[in-house]
């Protein structure tokens, strides 16, 4: 019913708009760039609306004649409004929103005009700010910005200190995912604990790490789809000898993850650094029982990857450019307003100056007194860059589904992901 109401608004919104000699770019106002004024609406979600709220006061001691509205939504009911909105040629949209970084190639693909290209108004000078897959995440296909980059997500594994200790595993041992599946099971045989964490039909993230890692998305640099890769293919096959091995959580969702942590059902968890901030909130009762160290590797692979991210975009039919630009600006390239996201949130940041501040150089007394942050903004500019375009979604859904079937139903590797890879080509051709 709710996704009837939605098209039918849409519906209503096009005929409407239909009827205006406007476009969303002829709206627009661009105002005083130097001396912006006015008022602008920002829409995001969770602690990143907090986050921008917060930064609001300062932003205004450098722009004191702008007025910032910031309205906090739930994620999917922001999408929502905004796809409702960029198909109403702008009605109803804010001056800035926050997007994930893997949806941001669907909306251009599907609005390649709803949002403002950032180096017209001069963004492109920050591009060295940044590490290079956040940039190109953020790019449109000329290489300009369309998104300012915000946070985003290094990854590696959260283990539990004392279970490797039980099971006398050094963590500095795994370097590989062979030595990982080793490890678990001598783990699990001395605490009962399994590895990890998969909600197996509908996460494919261990998969997308494994892939990144090697240099891959579910495409690569030339846009051909690798679900059949021998990248794909090894990373699956280790996801499988992880299941046969019994060393897998079959988990439900983000709570499910979140359970397994705080009950010790799990003695690692894979994901990006911003879990660090839910497992201290969670389980503050384990402090010092936790670290982290990085994810194993592929023969002719890297340890490092991404999880998650997300960027800030100005929609074409803002009525207040100038405003609008510099609160995007101010928000992504103030060394204080990133610090404070992640102070207060764990969110982390994808401005690199920050990183030489002493909440990412010193120990954390709950991660078994390491720099874990400093050990992960080391490999920030280490992260291969992938080429994630408007496809990447649904390559999610289908590759979760073949995960499913390879795990839960004994179906082969080869025969899934090739069944996958029609099932993308199928797609694409629509």
């Amino acid at each position: 019913m709710k996704k009837y109401m939605t098209v039918m608004l849409v519906m209503l919104l096009l005929l409407l708009s239909a009827c205006s000699n406007k476009t969303a770019g002829d709206e627009g106002q661009t105002g005083n760039s130097k001396n912006p004024s006015g008022s602008i609406t920002v829409w995001g979600w969770d602690v990143a609306a907090a986050t921008m709220k917060a930064a609001v006061e300062k932003f205004q001691k450098q722009y004191p004649d702008v007025d910032v509205k910031v309205e906090d939504f739930n994620s999917a009911d922001l999408y929502d409004k905004l796809t409702v909105g960029l198909a109403a040629r702008g009605s109803g949209l804010p001056d800035v929103v926050l997007m994930e970084d893997e949806r941001i190639p669907g909306y251009l693909h599907q609005f390649p005009q709803g949002f403002l290209n950032l180096n017209k108004l001069g963004y492109e000078k920050y591009k060295d700010s940044f590490n290079l897959a956040k940039v190109a995440a953020v790019q449109n296909e000329d290489g300009d910005f369309i998104a300012a980059p915000w946070d985003i997500g290094p990854a590696g594994v959260f283990y539990r200190v004392d279970y490797f200790e039980k099971a006398n595993v050094d963590p500095n041992s795994i370097q590989t995912w062979d030595d990982y599946i080793e490890a678990g099971k001598k783990i699990k045989e001395a605490t009962g604990a399994q590895l990890l964490p998969i909600d197996i039909p509908n996460y494919d993230g261990v998969f997308q790490m494994m892939m990144q890692s090697q240099g891959l998305s579910y495409f690569d640099k030339d846009d051909k789809i690798a679900l059949e890769s021998k990248e794909a293919i090894r990373a699956m096959e280790v996801i499988k000898k992880l299941h046969d091995e019994d060393l897998i959580l079959n988990n439900k969702g983000w709570d499910g993850i979140v359970t397994a942590t705080v009950n010790g059902s799990v003695a690692t968890v894979p994901y990006g650094v911003w879990y660090a901030g839910t497992i201290m909130d969670q389980a503050p009762d384990l402090k010092g029982k936790w670290d982290v160290f990085y994810l194993p590797s592929f023969d002719g692979g890297t340890r490092y990857a991404n999880v998650g991210g997300s960027s800030v975009l100005i929609p074409s039919s803002s009525k207040n450019q100038s405003a609008a630009y510099a609160f995007v600006e101010f928000f992504t390239t103030d060394t204080e307003s990133q610090l404070l996201g992640f102070e207060k949130y764990g969110l982390f940041p994808s401005l690199k100056e920050t990183y030489t501040a002493p909440q990412f150089t010193e120990n954390n007394e709950y991660f078994n007194n390491s720099p874990i942050f400093k050990n992960f903004a080391d490999i920030v500019d280490q992260v291969p860059q992938i080429n994630v375009n408007e496809n990447f979604a649904k390559a999610s859904s289908l590759i979760s589904n073949a995960q499913a079937a390879i795990l839960l139903e004994n179906q082969s590797v080869d025969t899934r992901l090739n069944e996958a890879k029609k099932q993308l080509e199928n797609e694409r051709k629509k």
